[in-house]
């Protein structure tokens, strides 16, 4: 009989489907076969495929698994190819994810921060998942549970916006008006253009109703050349959101050709800059020099 397999603290409270994909691989169907027949057993018990496991448990698995046994094993990291470390805890890791890295794998390119992660970590009893994106060429602060329990936690805290905070510098094309901070609400919907590729619609409720609600708040620092160098403040999360939000009321981002702002050397001028999660304050200052160059006012301004 092989030996049961114990349940780490970074692989707890997945379902045991779960559990067995990242220890074992096999197909998915042969993954069920072997809970549906009782081959695999949780503490002596059956177990259905939805089930979670708890850190201590010990999952029984057919004699026949192999090596699955041994997945769990510590593994050397080779972080070389990460970007840079803001900070990190046992249960989370806080990147300054530089523009041009996509968070996730795509058409057209296969590098991205999470196959970084999967050949970082590879062997990991848990592979690093990001909580949260951030668009390809948007830099800045991007956070990263290390257990599945901390990316259950974490997302789940973003999807209800309780104890995580997330805030943007942006430099605008012209003179934004909002002084003092102002909420700016939506609704974005996808739309094709240009052949096909996608970009996000802003309306009203009334005009868009089956767009998604996009919620921010925006305060002008400084006016530079025309320009206006903008704290931001989200309180959803959508695809382009900043972007489209401020091109619909006449202030595309420098840098961003796809929503209308004037092409720029060094791309985008757009930074996740602060991010709070509970208690806890990360900052990453952002990447621009010469005109561009752009600090953040302490927390209580923003």
């Amino acid at each position: 009989m092989a030996q049961p397999l114990l349940v780490t603290a970074e692989e707890a409270g997945q379902k045991l489907l779960q559990f067995l994909a990242r220890r074992f691989d096999e197909p998915q169907g042969v993954l069920h076969r072997w809970i549906r027949t009782g081959q695999v057993r949780i503490n002596g018990g059956r177990a259905k495929p939805f089930d979670r496991v708890d850190f201590g448990d010990e999952v029984r698995v057919p004699p026949f698994a192999g090596g699955g046994a041994q997945a769990a094993a510590p593994v050397k990291e080779d972080r070389s190819l990460l970007p840079p470390i803001v900070a990190e805890t046992d249960e989370l890791i806080v990147f300054c994810k530089p523009a041009g890295l996509p968070v996730h794998p795509g058409t057209g390119h296969t590098d991205s921060l999470t196959a970084r992660l999967e050949k970082s970590f590879a062997g990991a009893p848990f592979m690093p998942a990001p909580v949260h994106r951030l668009d390809r060429d948007t830099s800045g602060l991007l956070l990263v549970g290390k257990t599945y329990a901390a990316v259950r936690r974490l997302s789940d805290a973003l999807a209800a916006h309780a104890g995580i905070e997330k805030d943007y510098l942006a430099w605008a094309h012209g003179e934004c008006p909002w002084l003092r901070p102002a909420r700016l609400e939506d609704r974005l919907s996808k739309r094709s253009v240009d052949g096909g590729r996608e970009r996000m619609a802003v309306g009203t409720p009334r005009h868009a109703p089956d767009g998604k609600e996009a919620s921010l708040t925006v305060r002008r620092l400084e006016l530079r050349q025309g320009n206006s160098l903008l704290l931001i403040r989200l309180h959803t999360g959508r695809t382009h959101q900043i972007r489209a939000q401020l091109a619909a009321r006449g202030f595309p981002l420098i840098g961003d050709v796809k929503y209308g702002g004037p092409a720029c050397e060094g791309g985008l001028k757009l930074h996740a800059a602060r991010l709070r999660v509970g208690g806890s304050v990360f900052t990453a200052p952002p990447p621009w020099s010469g005109v561009w160059r752009a600090s953040l006012p302490q927390e209580e301004e923003s």
